[in-house]
């Protein structure tokens, strides 16, 4: 018999959960806000309790999921009537890559690392931080990302802006791939140079060319197939 009630309870959980998530709108479906996220986990909690329990009252469960609903719904109707209500809720975006350049600070508040960085940026079809415009890190956690139309049409402009690079021949390294990493926050990432047949000593050279001339004070540098330098200085604190 507890069988049966089990699973009559947990057909009508289901359907509950179906119309409160119906009724909060589509955009709960496509988007989930930290707000979102916590509304979401205490109706699942709750479906759980009233499932897991058969002795427990099915009114106990549904009433707190239907209050939830109801925080939702007057929630979405403040956000919308009142934008400081709203950024309070959601929050801002941020810009982890503005007008070209990294910023190390907003990366290190949204506990952003490079290796999340680049590897959001390869999923979106742009390895090279260099054809990068905008970043940014929307509310809901995912990476919009705007490439540089400059890099359609100039096959170096992968110079950091403010440090133009002297006119020479860019040489192609023997390997094909992806941007390869030569320091990441200060630190020479020397199996990289290897790859590449180069050493220290080289790379020493191409910063002071962009008038660099300490590895510490660079927060990223990566190199293509064609040999172009993307450069991003560590901010000053």
């Amino acid at each position: 018999m507890e069988l049966w009630t089990i699973f009559g309870r947990t057909v009508l959980i289901y359907f509950v959960v179906f119309i409160i998530i119906r009724l909060m709108g589509k955009r709960e479906i496509g988007k989930l806000s930290v707000f979102d996220l916590v509304i979401s986990i205490m109706i699942a909690e709750i479906a759980a309790f009233l499932i897991d329990d058969p002795h427990m009252p099915v009114m106990e469960g549904i009433l707190p999921m239907v209050t939830l609903l109801l925080i939702q719904i007057g929630t979405a109707f403040l956000t919308l009537k009142n934008r400081t209500i709203r950024q309070w809720f959601d929050g801002k975006p941020s810009y982890l890559i503005e007008n070209g350049k990294l910023n190390e600070e907003e990366m290190r508040k949204q506990r952003y690392t490079l290796d999340d960085l680049m590897m959001q940026l390869r999923e979106k079809r742009l390895p090279n931080l260099a054809d990068v415009e905008f970043a940014v890190l929307e509310t809901s956690g995912k990476l919009s990302v705007l490439e540089k139309e400059a890099f359609k049409d100039k096959p170096d402009a992968g110079t950091k802006p403010g440090n133009p690079e002297p006119p020479r021949e860019q040489p192609r390294f023997r390997y094909e791939g992806l941007p390869l990493p030569l320091i990441m926050d200060g630190k020479v990432q020397d199996e990289n140079l290897e790859k590449i047949g180069k050493n220290r000593f080289w790379l020493k050279n191409e910063l002071q060319l962009h008038q660099v001339f300490d590895f510490k004070k660079v927060f990223v540098c990566t190199i293509d197939h064609r040999g172009r330098l993307y450069l991003d200085l560590k901010r000053n604190k």
